[in-house]
């Protein structure tokens, strides 16, 4: 045996270099994939509480670090178009006297931090709806268009700051809306939520929050139609 060893030395030596540089480069190639899923942002867009319009509309980080949300759009397919709307701000009633006393910004905005782990809901779905079809004039009851016009999809889409990162992030996810009975079904386009977060596609977003940005609308005034996300 030891013969043997002696005689294959050399041979032994390059097998078990180069059986260490394969394991050093499987270790290296796992420290590269914990660091860059540690490093890659994920938002979550899902339903809560309910299975239909009337569900919350949930958005959860599961990001290693904080969120900040910019922007919030929503867009609402029918079977005449679509409406896209900003939907960050609140929709608020002003009375008189509003603008003398100061209000807290949370109570007007869901642009902010979300840490990881934490969520917020932008109210239910059938809010969102109504609000877009308010937009257009159109005549909505329980969340279901009056005559012949037909509510097939809603689309929400997030534009945030992830952690110390330049570039903007995003994430996207359709939501089919079906008639089912007297009340309309919602169901999710895809399994999970897309995240937009390739080098390309925030460019893109880039480039979208810059026109967001330059069009004339006040935060405090959500009902304003805005360029869609281009995927």
């Amino acid at each position: 045996m030891y013969k043997w060893i002696a005689e294959h030395h050399q041979v032994l030596s390059i097998v078990a270099s180069f059986g260490s540089l394969l394991i050093w480069l499987v270790y290296a190639q796992l420290l590269y994939l914990g660091f860059r899923r540690q490093r890659s942002p994920r938002l979550i867009i899902n339903r809560g509480r309910n299975k239909d319009i009337n569900a919350l509309c949930l958005i959860s980080n599961m990001s290693a670090e904080s969120v900040f949300v910019e922007y919030i759009i929503a867009k609402l397919e029918t079977s005449e178009g679509e409406i896209t709307m900003d939907v960050t701000d609140f929709e608020r009633e002003y009375s008189e006297g509003d603008e003398q006393s100061p209000l807290d910004v949370r109570e007007n905005t869901r642009q902010g931090p979300i840490e990881c782990g934490g969520f917020l809901h932008i109210g239910t779905f059938c809010e969102l709806i109504q609000r877009l079809a308010r937009y257009e004039n159109i005549e909505v009851v329980d969340g279901q268009p009056q005559g012949e016009l037909e509510f097939t999809r809603l689309t929400l889409s997030l534009i945030g700051i992830y952690g110390p990162e330049n570039m903007p992030v995003g994430a996207e996810r359709s939501f089919d809306i079906s008639v089912s009975g007297s009340r309309l079904g919602l169901k999710p386009a895809s399994w999970d939520t897309k995240q937009l977060a390739s080098i390309r596609q925030r460019r893109k977003l880039r480039r979208t929050v810059e026109e967001l940005n330059a069009t004339d609308f006040s935060s405090s005034s959500s009902l304003r139609r805005v360029a869609a996300i281009q995927k």
